[in-house]
């Protein structure tokens, strides 16, 4: 069984237009789609936005559903210069940029007591991710799908002086507001993961406008790499 999140209406609404319902339920105020997926098992969910909502959901997928990867689909904001609207970044690990224990002895980033601030991703799920981008290459789509560092935090990044501080102390490739919730709860429940995002702004002083001009297309361009991934998984 596979977990597919996304934290908003239209980063699953293509997902789930194409998905073969076979059992629909609610769980901590979500919603949770059940069925097949280019002839996969999957449970489909919207997590809301946020790292909370983004944990909370894992758990349940963990949980009630017992899936055995997870992938989460969706936009966020670039933080590498070379990154354009449109283009993809596929998760090698995630890092939250808002945890800040230093006071106590601790990295930026770094979870206090846990002695850990890098979440991975699985290698395979990294492969099928950035294969099936390299294919809307092949297909015509001019973007760039490179594989980095995603940072969450329950931040919605719109500053110059901001982005160049992520880049500068966290090498990230784009900042969002769930994958390393999602990467902290399938590393404690020892599940595959992968954040797959595209990027629908330049998380700059520009950011509020490009948001919402692009994400429905930057949506959409997970939306078909998720699809692809599917095909060989």
């Amino acid at each position: 069984m596979i977990g597919i999140i996304g934290a908003m209406d239209v980063e699953i609404e293509l997902l789930k237009s194409d998905l073969d319902l076979e059992k629909k339920s609610e769980r901590a105020q979500m919603v949770f789609y059940q069925g097949k997926l280019k002839g996969k098992e999957v449970v489909l969910v919207k997590s809301g936005i946020g790292k909370v909502n983004a944990a909370v959901c894992t758990q349940i997928l963990v949980d009630d559903f017992s899936v055995d990867k997870v992938i989460f689909t969706g936009v966020a904001g670039a933080v590498d210069k070379k990154l354009d609207v449109g283009d993809i970044v596929i998760s090698t690990d995630t890092i939250q940029h808002d945890v800040n224990s230093t006071v106590m002895g601790y990295e930026l980033g770094e979870i206090a007591e846990m002695n850990k601030a890098k979440f991975i991703a699985d290698q395979t799920l990294i492969s099928l991710a950035k294969d099936a981008g390299e294919k809307l290459i092949e297909e015509g789509a001019t973007i760039k799908v490179v594989t980095g560092r995603v940072l969450s935090g329950d931040q919605f990044i719109a500053d110059d002086e901001k982005v160049e501080w992520l880049k500068e102390t966290f090498g990230g490739y784009c900042a969002e507001m769930e994958g390393a919730a999602v990467g902290q709860a399938c590393f404690l429940n020892d599940l595959p993961f992968v954040i797959i995002r595209s990027m629908s702004d330049k998380a700059d002083g520009s950011a509020d406008v490009d948001y919402s001009t692009f994400m429905e297309k930057a949506a959409n361009r997970s939306y078909r790499i998720v699809e692809e991934m599917l095909d060989h998984i």
